[in-house]
């Protein structure tokens, strides 16, 4: 399969983010120094062999849970 821009015009734009690595912190509500964060992260729940709950963190921040639901008797 190829890829979906392959041949596509390049736009002649500047980049809407800079190509140097971002190492800003951002400042917590009391002036405490973190890290950036470095992308999305998803953690997986489980109660026994079973995953419950995938719980996603953007980047930004912000979290989304999904439970996982299972048929009857399985």
């Amino acid at each position: 399969m190829k890829p979906f821009l392959l041949g596509k015009k390049p736009l002649d734009a500047p980049p809407l983010r800079s190509q140097q690595k971002n190492t800003a912190h951002a400042h917590g509500p009391q002036g405490l120094v973190r890290p950036a964060p470095s992308g999305p992260h998803v953690e997986a729940v489980k109660e026994g062999d079973k995953i419950v709950r995938l719980v996603v963190t953007c980047s930004c921040g912000e979290k989304i849970e999904i439970d996982c639901l299972y048929p009857a008797g399985s």
